[in-house]
């Protein structure tokens, strides 16, 4: 099974390799435990990769893992041998190779000869042409950071190996030449991206590049569908018809376009995290990461090791090295809730990472540099903080270089029932429910109640309307108590509305359920897809002759 002139004579005459336990079950390869996989497995694996993430960060996954794999490998065969020299080492890795199946014939080593190393029946292009056919490029990917990472560790220094012939793109067989970064020369391949990290954390930014422009065409379609009633909304799900919220937003919009840190106030609820949110995917970076953590939630201990990160040994329980989440925003933002609940101690911390632009992990001596935008929010008064010395103010200034104070809920009514019809529709698409409105009576009682937990108390409300609700409506039965018990004033209590007004309502409330959908709603309204159109047309040319 071995060349035995492949290993140090002094251990070739009683080399055992591969030993099988009949008891335990357990295989292994030069006293390391090995496992058994069907290449069929390997194949779905492989299929599964590309067709979830896509072929580029599927490669680097399995280029990365190969490597891996082979410094490994590379490791055992020095700790077996440690009396071998290099070159023994090396040719002892292609007999191992087969060994485990990855292929059947290797006719050099790739580490050693200027003409590369040719194989047959490789598993990966086996399965790659069983998956997807024939490809126009070399498939082997976990092969070549296999042998990437075997010459590496032979050798001392990092070697890249790359196909230029493979059974997966066609050729009688596949050939692979291995080289340090130095002999590429000035040129080196750009295949050698797929070792590093940093492409696969390209190539997932890209994904996430392209949600996030999904995400904002369908937001636009709602932000459409709401424009063709009465209701105000961005293309966040913010509602904003009360024109001190629209105050709020045009600010908002104003500031995103600058990088300048920005503090939002407000009572807790009142939606001060959308609003964050609101300005990072209208900035530079949205295409970045928003981070976002709640500073009253945790330790100071642990704030600082979430924030900044720590190394392996740095405290009890530190058992590998950790990023922090301003390392995870890196040219994103890192959105600061609560940030007046910082102990005195992590805010002169958090200080000097802002003013700095760097910061140090937990058990580290060196600094690392950052580029995260800052917004942070509060719900208490934060220059009584600064008065009574529990804020520093250099660190005001630094935060709120523009603040915006988002207006409590029941100052701004006229967004009391656009919200609730939002969170409806939230809900309701999240529990599988057809409820689609709310009867006049309740929305009176919505409009009636204080909020004193804000939008997030009317969003809690109407999930458990949707619950609730018998029918496609909700009814004041549906809401909570102290909701039921709240009492209309003359000031708060709303006209009749007419039968007219009532349908349109129904129509909108049917057409934000399916989505601007107008078969769909027509459908479930029990009407000629006509008649929804026309009704639509007339509700957008009276919205607009206003």
């Amino acid at each position: 099974m071995v060349d035995r002139d492949a290993v140090p004579p002094q251990v070739s005459g009683n080399l055992d390799l591969v030993r099988f336990d009949s008891e335990t079950g357990l295989i292994s390869v030069g006293g390391s435990r090995v496992v058994m996989l069907d290449t069929l497995a390997l194949g779905l694996l492989r299929k599964e990769l590309i067709d979830t993430l896509g072929a580029t960060v599927a490669r680097g996954l399995l280029t990365r893992f190969g490597y891996a794999h082979g410094r490994r490998l590379a490791d055992m065969v020095r700790n077996m041998f440690p009396d071998g020299d290099i070159e023994q080492r090396r040719r002892l890795g292609p007999q191992i190779f087969k060994l485990e199946g990855l292929f059947v014939r290797q006719s050099a080593s790739a580490a050693t000869s200027p003409e590369g190393a040719t194989w047959e029946y490789s598993y990966e292009a086996e399965q790659h042409i069983l998956h997807f056919g024939i490809s126009d490029t070399p498939v082997c990917w976990t092969l070549c950071g296999l042998v990437s990472g075997y010459a590496s560790g032979c050798q001392g220094r990092e070697m890249y190996g790359f196909e230029d012939r493979c059974i997966g793109k066609g050729d009688p067989a596949c050939h692979i030449v291995a080289r340090t970064l130095e002999e590429f020369g000035d040129h080196p391949p750009a295949e050698l991206a797929f070792f590093k990290k940093e492409s696969l954390d390209e190539s997932l930014r890209q994904v996430l590049r392209t949600l996030k422009q999904i995400e904002r065409r369908l937001k636009i379609k709602k932000r459409e569908l709401a424009e063709i009633g009465e209701d105000s909304f961005d293309d966040s799900g913010i509602v904003a018809r009360s024109a001190a919220m629209r105050k709020v937003l045009g600010l908002a919009n104003s500031v995103a376009a600058v990088d300048s840190t920005v503090l939002i106030s407000g009572e807790t609820g009142s939606g001060k995290e959308r609003v964050a949110l609101f300005i990072h995917d209208r900035s530079l970076r949205a295409s970045a990461p928003f981070v976002a953590v709640n500073c009253a939630a945790i330790s100071e201990p642990l704030l600082e090791s979430e924030l900044f990160g720590h190394v392996r040994g740095a405290f009890t329980g530190a058992t590998q090295d950790r990023i922090g989440l301003f390392e995870g925003a890196n040219g994103g933002t890192l959105f600061l809730d609560e940030v007046a609940e910082i102990t005195p101690a992590m805010q002169v911390k958090l200080l000097r990472a802002i003013q700095e632009r760097e910061i140090r992990r937990v058990g580290e001596n060196k600094n690392r540099k950052i580029d995260v935008r800052i917004i942070s929010a509060t719900n208490r008064e934060i220059l009584r903080e600064v008065e009574e010395g529990r804020f520093r103010q250099d660190l005001l200034y630094r935060l709120r270089v523009v603040e915006l104070t988002l207006p409590p809920l029941r100052e701004r009514r006229e967004d009391i029932l656009p919200l609730a019809r939002f969170f409806l529709g939230e809900a309701s698409d999240r529990m599988k429910r057809h409820v689609m409105g709310i009867v006049p009576k309740a929305a009176d009682q919505l409009v009636a109640y204080s909020w004193p937990g804000n939008v997030r108390e009317l969003q809690n409300a109407m999930e458990r309307a949707v619950a609730l609700a018998q029918g496609q409506l909700v009814t004041p039965g549906d809401l909570p108590e102290e909701i039921r018990q709240a009492v209309p004033t003359p000031s708060l209590a709303r006209r009749t509305r007419s039968l007219e007004q009532v349908e349109k309502e129904y129509i909108l409330a049917v057409l934000e359920k399916t989505g601007g959908n107008q078969t769909q709603a027509a459908k479930l309204l029990n009407v000629g897809t006509t008649t929804v159109y026309r009704k639509l047309k007339k509700y957008k040319e009276a919205r607009e002759a206003k």
